[in-house]
């Protein structure tokens, strides 16, 4: 651990993101996608020892688990971001991790231990594929996991009417699952099988049609029913999606088979754009055609990435987010974090200014802090713009 003057590091964070907001970055802001996977098996982030089935399960828990999380990272973690105990509270969310749709459609969950839960596809086998067409769209808020995901949400706000407090502080902001979505082919694979559904979309293209479709129509309903629940803006000027299964594909086949579904959602659930996407993995070659057909300016990019070129096809004005890679994060040495992060930053990405650096993609428990601090003092020295 390192002594942090918090304050000193907070006014920093604030000077950062406002010049960076406004048009004139003074360095390459970091942040990390962190969640309460990475701190599961340390002893002083979680010294009860909740696991995800218990975490899943339990409102008590999970708010236990997120809290402990949540302070944790505030206390060790080095980015651009408030660290030490927050002055207006504490966020926190229903966390479902990245079966909240697989199972709001009715696949099984299954739990190991600290390690996050799994679904089982639920239409692999053949003489079942037609099963989800037979039951109709799901109830945005009673079927499968959304029940419990909105019975979590309802006891979240109880705590925050009583007063529950964390260290003196209170509940902030709480958000349920479900008002994102991780994109109908990523969720096509969830419920198919991943294999099954490449050799749908190849072999069977009027089934995958079929249920693009119903997996497009179910998530832009089950969204457009929690904006409107919790007051939200039903369509805003633009959205922010992920669909990292297209990662799979050909381009060709992306813009004939996926691309129509994408479309759809911008079209439903925003004016259309500017638009941002999350998309894990080596899907770069798609960004071109993204770019252009679906009004996107953020990419939030995974592993592997060629920034220069990146910066070079999408232009200066685009945002984007990315860094070292996870494994290398996990088992490099600092110096070899500090080379990898000056490397990056001299691709060329930092042209125009939207860069934002990160991990590539979601930082793996048992990552050493010096690492992270190795990232952080670089972009700290070789990220600054003057």
């Amino acid at each position: 651990m390192r002594l942090i003057d918090f304050e000193l590091h907070n006014e920093e964070v604030a000077r950062v993101w406002e010049a960076y907001d406004a048009g004139r970055p003074i360095r390459v802001p970091m942040t990390l996608g962190i969640n309460p996977r990475l701190t599961m098996e340390v002893p002083e982030a979680n010294p009860t020892g909740i696991q995800y089935l218990q975490y899943f399960n339990d409102t008590d828990k999970m708010l236990q688990r997120q809290l402990e999380h949540s302070e944790w990272v505030l206390f060790n973690i080095p980015q651009d971001f408030q660290m030490g105990l927050p002055k207006d509270g504490w966020d926190v969310n229903v966390d479902l991790a990245n079966v909240y749709e697989a199972g709001w459609f009715g696949c099984e969950v299954r739990f190991y231990g600290f390690q996050v839960p799994d679904s089982i596809p639920l239409l692999k086998d053949d003489s079942k594929k037609c099963l989800l067409f037979d039951k109709g769209i799901p109830d945005p808020f009673e079927s499968g996991l959304m029940k419990l995901n909105w019975e979590h949400y309802e006891n979240f706000k109880k705590k925050q009417e009583q007063g529950y407090t964390w260290k003196g502080l209170p509940i902030n902001n709480i958000a349920p699952s479900g008002v994102y979505t991780d994109g109908p082919m990523t969720v096509a694979c969830n419920l198919r099988g991943a294999a099954e559904f490449c050799a749908d979309l190849l072999e069977a293209p009027d089934y995958a049609h079929q249920l693009l479709d119903f997996i497009t129509t179910a998530t832009i309903e089950r969204i457009k029913a929690y904006r409107q629940r919790l007051g939200q803006d039903l369509k805003p000027k633009g959205m922010g999606f992920a669909d990292d299964s297209i990662q799979l594909l050909s381009t060709s086949i992306y813009k004939e088979m996926i691309l129509p579904y994408h479309k759809r959602l911008i079209n439903e659930l925003s004016e259309g754009g500017p638009n941002s996407i999350h998309l894990c993995g080596d899907a770069t070659r798609h960004f071109p055609l993204i770019a252009k057909e679906l009004n996107v300016n953020g990419f939030d990019t995974g592993f592997p990435v060629d920034f220069t070129w990146l910066r070079k096809t999408l232009g200066p004005d685009t945002y984007i987010l990315g860094g070292p890679s996870v494994p290398l994060l996990l088992k490099a040495t600092p110096d070899e974090v500090r080379d990898e992060t000056k490397r990056i930053l001299a691709s060329g990405i930092m042209e125009g200014g939207r860069f934002t650096l990160r991990e590539g993609n979601n930082l793996a428990p048992g990552t050493p802090l010096e690492n992270l601090w190795a990232m952080y003092d670089t972009v700290k020295k070789f990220g600054r713009y003057d």
